[in-house]
């Protein structure tokens, strides 16, 4: 496989090292790293210790007792307690430097790696390091990037925000389409309600992510990806590092979003836009508790369930009729035996556990009067509202109410 892309290994006569490793169990790691060496050698690699340092973020993150901290690596010069550091738009002066054993080290030179302390604000993983003269030329260097970044994003967003509205502007009018060829319909749902037109409009929440760096944003979105709900979809339309903008409440505003910061504030522009245009930024330092927000937002969308809380039963003794105008109808005499029933309510006739009837009552008395409820150990006579129905002793009439309540999400992210 190796031989079609033109590598050859020295055991096949050519001149590529190769090293059998497994990371899991620790296999040959040394041999690699003489490996490492002896190409490095071989290929005249140097680096120059002199002049000003360059080098590479590795990662970044915040510790509670040092602070912000960045694992970087030097290509170039000699790093040194001190040293005025710029790294995207982040910069620092080097107050401590540690290796990998956490043990303090007075410099570092090409090739070694070492977590620094000193940053104003973090750097993100992959960002060029370079050592400035002077604190002044650092604060020029920072602020031309930052002009130039800000009007690159202006451009970037407002370019997002255009494709993403024609892009809802499509789906939407296709949408609108397909419901004019079918028509407008309507339903009735259980119980005497008025008909209600239905809207087949897709349930969603849509939210806008930042973080204050680019480990949190990606853990965030990973723990998204875990929720897999198609009855109300979770869209995510824009996320990124950095304190809320406006740029953010005006997409959020486009697509009815919710903002949500991770360890980040908003700018007091975009807060004042939140207001004005109504949209909610809300921040969490912890993911598991903007998790939470997010489902009882989700949970907020989805239509209400709908429950069957059984109130009491009742035995059927016997069949009688009753006269109602010129015709006789059934009449089921019955023994409340559990709860209390209520006429109001709901009513199942089961017979050997086979539903015969399920639905309102027409009457419930006891002995000759018209009541609206019967207790425990009272007998009644109960008429159902299908008069063709037709009663068994030893048949049972259960009363139930049915009640709305909110949903829950089922969504499980792991934690």
């Amino acid at each position: 496989m190796l031989i079609q892309h033109g590598i050859m290994l020295e055991d096949a006569g050519g001149d590529v090292q190769y090293v059998p490793i497994s990371a899991l169990k620790g296999t040959n790691l040394d041999d690699l790293v003489e490996a490492i060496v002896l190409q490095a050698e071989l290929m005249d690699l140097k680096a120059d210790y002199n002049g000003l340092v360059e080098g590479v973020v590795i990662e970044s993150s915040s510790d509670q007792h040092r602070g912000k901290l960045a694992t970087i690596l030097v290509d170039r010069g000699t790093l040194r307690k001190g040293a005025i550091l710029v790294a995207g738009t982040a910069w620092a002066r080097v107050r401590a430097m540690f290796d990998d054993m956490k043990q303090t080290v007075s410099e570092v030179t090409p090739g070694n790696a070492v977590q620094l302390i000193g940053w104003r604000i973090l750097p993100s993983p992959g960002d060029l390091i370079l050592e400035m003269e002077s604190e002044k030329k650092a604060q020029m260097v920072l602020k031309w990037r930052e002009e130039n970044l800000k009007k690159v994003k202006q451009e970037e967003e407002y370019s997002e925000i255009s494709n993403k509205i024609e892009e809802h502007k499509k789906v939407y009018k296709a949408a609108l389409e397909a419901k004019r060829k079918l028509g407008r319909y309507k339903v009735r749902r259980e119980g005497p309600r008025q008909k209600e037109v239905v809207d087949t409009t897709e349930l969603k929440l849509s939210v806008i992510i930042k973080g204050d760096v680019d480990g949190s944003v990606e853990a965030i979105l990973d723990v998204l990806e875990t929720y897999t709900n198609t009855e109300c979809k979770l869209d995510v339309i824009h996320y990124g590092v950095g304190n809320v903008t406006t740029n953010d409440v005006e997409l959020a505003e486009a697509f009815n979003a919710i903002i949500y910061s991770f360890n980040v504030g908003a700018l007091k522009e975009a807060i004042d836009a939140a207001k004005d245009k109504k949209i909610t930024i809300k921040r969490h330092n912890v993911i598991y508790k903007l998790v939470g927000d997010l489902k009882d937002e989700i949970e907020k969308l989805l239509p209400f369930q709908e429950l069957e809380e059984i109130i009491g039963e009742a035995n059927v003794m016997q069949q009688f009729d009753v006269t109602e105008g010129k015709k006789k109808v059934p009449v089921a005499g019955c023994l409340c035996t559990k709860g209390v029933l209520k006429k109001k309510a709901f009513f199942r006739l089961l017979r050997e556990g086979e539903i015969i009837y399920e639905g309102t009552l027409e009457s419930m008395r006891h002995l000759k009067t018209e009541v609206d409820s019967i207790k425990k150990d009272v007998e009644c006579g109960l008429r159902l509202a299908d008069s063709t129905v037709r009663y068994l002793p030893g048949d049972t009439i259960v009363c139930y109410i049915k009640k709305k309540e909110p949903r829950k999400s089922d969504w499980d992210p792991g934690f």
